[in-house]
């Protein structure tokens, strides 16, 4: 293991990303570092602030050590919240007692509960962050308890490795843009480029046509240009040498104003951003790049814009990137190959662009190199990023560096100036989860392959949860479905039921209406088949039997027979087997009456429900009157002999 500091108890490597994060200057007395993923945000937990400032002095050693030791960027802040919101309830909740305040103290723990227990009321219902920022709090207790020479009280640490008082809340997945939506997003993405470098370049040349302002005119934009491009002048250059906008030439008032109102006293800075937008990409600019980037290659936002220019290597039929995850930690390779010319579709009538609608990631990275070429040359210090942008601060300073897309130019806003309508979260994310819907419909539905840089457990809870996967599932199933119930509607394996008619003709119309041949339903009606029950079609058909043997089980089974057909005058029989079958379910226990009758049982109900009481109290006559009889065999009572 790497030697330790006897002192702190640190490893070498741990106590020089400790000094490295605490190199930037943090508020007096304070304690504090600055996240290395967004440049110019300092974090920092001031213990002079709180009364308690002992325990906020103990729980900001930890969180600093711990990032430190753990190199993480972002997260750090919920660190650093979880400790600034405990020292302010310690503070509101102990009162002057709050200056005794510590982890060794077991008098904490009462506070420490009812500050866990409060998290939620500060959030909307539902909300996963009271759970992740209790989380990081009991993460720095345990830290501090786990290390020999720091005294964490008992009370205190096993709370903290117990489990949590709250629940995790729930969390609300992004959907997906739909398909509409995700083409207008791609078509808007292209011709968004073709501006980009259209505006570029022909900056550029407009440049070479000047001369330095100081030998042509400050109110020339070709002069301008020239000196911007060059640098033989700075922004600031321009606001001290420019006159006052009343005197400024109608083509400078035009070009400085663009499709917005010119303000006077905001002319000379709106000017610099201007030429600066004809010499360089802004930030806005590179959002179209990040969209096709994800749609070509289906990696997340973050892995798309994390490659520099050494990361990059062109294959004679597509291109290479080194890609990286900061969230799961992972750095993979990927090639990503060039379609066909052929299966690439002809460009919509009324587009000129360039290489549209191509999805080649290689050609979008080509494009995006040369469009950043010039800012790279001027920001050599950002080398893990393709994104990089320019623009003037307030200052009338020249900033080169990595992009920020955030506030004013973030995705909506590029939504907005692009002229593209999204229905939901303005999300980009959602842009990964849109290709990561047509991987799962190419695929045919199998996760092991729409899963392709993930495992597929992340797909199933994290992507699979979209609308149109949804859909798509639910109409699967609902085929399914369909399918199985076509099949249980052809297989008839109940009897064939004839409706009362006005008479035998009739009869015999509907019997050759339903399928049987003329001999078959005259030899019906005149009761040549007839079973008992019913009358069959064919007794040496069935489907009880042996073929060519005649039915053995008629009449007990002609209700779940196929060739059974009922007739009207079948009625008187039908309530005799029905009295029958009542007697055996009082004798029989219900699992052996349902195994053994529970399907003739329920197709009896189903035929004589059909009928009316004036027919049912007719056969009842009959049957009173001994016209009607049923004959069963011997066996149908064998299996109560006891």
């Amino acid at each position: 293991m790497p030697p330790k500091s006897r002192r702190s108890g640190r490893t070498k490597q741990e106590s020089q990303r400790l000094r490295a994060a605490l190199a930037n200057p943090v508020p007096a007395g304070g304690v504090g570092l600055r996240v290395t993923d967004a440049p110019g945000y300092p974090l920092a937990v001031n213990p002079s602030e709180y009364n308690c400032s002992l325990l906020a002095a103990q729980l900001a050693d930890e969180w600093v050590e711990y990032v430190a030791a753990t190199g993480m960027t972002v997260q750090a802040k919920v660190y650093a919240q979880a400790v600034n919101r405990f020292c302010e309830y310690v503070d509101t909740h102990q009162g002057k007692a709050a200056a005794k305040a510590s982890l060794a103290d077991s008098d904490l723990f009462k506070s420490l509960v009812g500050w866990e227990l409060s998290l939620p009321e500060e959030y909307a219902e539902g909300s996963t962050r009271p759970r992740l920022v209790s989380g990081a709090l009991r993460t720095l207790i345990v830290r501090r308890d786990d290390h020999r020479e720091r005294h964490v009280a008992p009370e205190l640490a096993r709370l903290a490795r117990g489990p949590a008082l709250i629940d995790w809340g729930e969390t609300t997945e992004r959907d997906e843009f739909t398909r509409k939506e995700k083409r207008a997003l791609v078509r808007a993405a292209w011709q968004s480029v073709h501006a980009t470098r259209t505006r570029l370049r022909d900056g550029w040349a407009l440049a070479d046509q000047g001369r330095h302002p100081a030998e042509g005119s400050w109110t020339s934009i070709a002069d301008l240009l020239r000196g911007l491009s060059r640098d033989e002048i700075t922004p600031d250059d321009i606001r001290r040498n420019l006159p006052l906008p009343r005197h400024w030439p109608a083509e400078l008032l035009a070009f400085a104003a663009g499709d917005g109102i010119l303000v006077p006293n905001n002319a000379r800075f709106q000017l610099c951003c201007k030429l600066f937008l004809q010499l360089y990409p802004a930030t806005r600019d590179l959002h179209a790049f990040r969209v096709l980037l994800m749609d070509a290659t289906g990696h997340a936002s973050e892995e798309v814009t994390s490659f520099g220019e050494s990361e990059v290597e062109f294959l004679p039929k597509g291109v290479r990137l080194t890609l990286r995850k900061n969230r799961a930690g992972l750095l993979r390779h990927r090639a990503f190959r060039d379609r066909p010319a052929s299966d690439a579709p002809a460009p919509e009538d009324g587009n000129i662009i360039v290489n549209w609608p191509r999805r080649e990631a290689s050609e979008v990275v080509r494009q995006l190199l040369e469009v950043t070429e010039r800012v790279r040359a001027k920001a050599p210090h950002v080398t893990d990023t393709l994104f990089v942008s320019a623009c003037v601060r307030g200052s009338f300073t020249a900033v080169f560096g990595r992009w920020n897309p955030q506030a004013s130019a973030s995705f909506g806003r590029w939504l907005d100036a692009v002229g593209v309508e999204i229905a939901g979260d303005r999300n980009i994310g959602r842009m990964r989860k849109s290709v990561k819907v047509e991987k799962a419909i190419v695929s045919e539905g199998r996760i092991s392959a729409a899963a392709d840089d993930h495992t597929e457990e992340t797909f199933a809870g994290h992507y699979a949860q979209g609308t149109t996967l949804r859909i798509m599932s639910g109409r699967t199933i609902t085929t399914a479905q369909q399918h199985w119930l076509d099949q249980a509607l052809a297989r008839v394996d109940g009897p064939t039921v004839i409706a009362p008619g006005d008479d035998e003709d009739t009869g015999r119309d509907q019997l050759q209406e339903a399928g049987l041949s003329r001999d078959e339903a005259e030899a019906i009606m005149t009761g040549q088949l007839d079973m008992g029950v019913s009358h069959c079609r064919n007794p040496y058909e069935s489907p009880f039997s042996s073929p060519g043997e005649l039915c053995a089980v008629a009449p007990l089974r002609c209700l779940e027979c196929r060739n059974a057909w009922i007739l009207p005058s079948n009625l008187p029989q039908l309530l005799l087997f029905e009295d029958h079958l009542k007697r055996l379910r009082t004798r029989l226990a219900p699992p052996v009456f349902t195994r053994f009758w529970g399907q003739s049982w329920v197709n009896l109900r189903a035929v004589i429900a059909d009928r009316t009481d004036e027919e049912k109290i007719q056969a009842r006559k009959h049957i009173d009157a001994g016209e009607a009889v049923l004959d069963l065999p011997l066996n149908a009572n064998t299996e109560f002999d006891a």
